[in-house]
């Protein structure tokens, strides 16, 4: 089985273009069964608050430099990324908030064995198609449900520290392999920076399965013997 490791947040809208790329691909290669995803956490912004304190243009236009109306437009073009994928992506309008609890949830439903591509799948599209406040409990208790967790459970973890350590050491982990970007995938081995297309995810997977096949020795199995 081949293992795809990414290193993600849940504010990076190339994260959710990605991601959304992947899942297509491995669909259209029918592959599935042949694969195993792990989600990273990497917090962009680790002193973030919990509340809105700024809008998406005008944090955009301070933090890269460029005005209002430029802010906007490379918005927009993002966007226009994600809607190219079928996601109904509306980053001008994203409520930006600290991002440790949804990261937590994430490890929580993991830990639990529950669905938790689904839950990555919510979380991205509470913050991006939604808008949603993503430091809010009651956001993430609704999104926890969906994967039969209840909004005690959730609470009990979230008033504790249960997976903060989990987070920091997923951070830690890519920094020791240069990694100060997201979103960053690992295909058997093989390092992707930012966000691949889709030929060149079909392309890397397919020689990726096509590699563990030409490995395979002589083997029994209910049908006979093969060298």
């Amino acid at each position: 089985m081949s293992k795809i490791v990414y290193w993600s947040d849940y504010a990076c809208p190339y994260c959710y273009i990605g991601e959304k790329r992947l899942e297509t691909v491995i669909d259209e290669l029918g592959l599935k069964k042949d694969i195993e995803i792990e989600m990273k956490a990497f917090e962009l912004d680790p002193n973030a608050s919990r509340e809105v304190q700024s809008r998406t243009d005008e944090r955009f236009a301070k933090k890269y430099g460029m005005s209002l109306e430029n802010a906007r437009n490379q918005i927009e073009k993002i966007s226009n990324l994600g809607r190219a994928e079928g996601i109904d992506f509306k980053y001008a309008e994203t409520q930006y908030t600290n991002m440790l609890d949804a990261h937590r949830l994430t490890k929580f439903v993991a830990a639990k064995g529950k669905d938790v591509e689904k839950v990555i799948h919510l979380l991205f599209d509470a913050y991006f198609t939604k808008n949603l406040k993503l430091s809010d409990r009651k956001i993430l208790a609704d999104i926890a449900k969906q994967v039969e967790i209840n909004e005690d459970e959730l609470n009990a973890m979230l008033d504790g520290e249960d997976f903060i350590n989990e987070v920091r050491k997923d951070e830690n982990e890519a920094y020791s392999l240069g990694v100060h970007g997201v979103p960053f995938f690992i295909i058997n081995d093989k390092y992707i920076p930012g966000v691949p297309t889709k030929e060149s995810i079909k392309q890397i997977l397919s020689k990726a399965i096509e590699e563990q096949t030409s490995k395979v020795g002589a083997f029994c199995s209910l049908e006979g013997c093969s060298s």
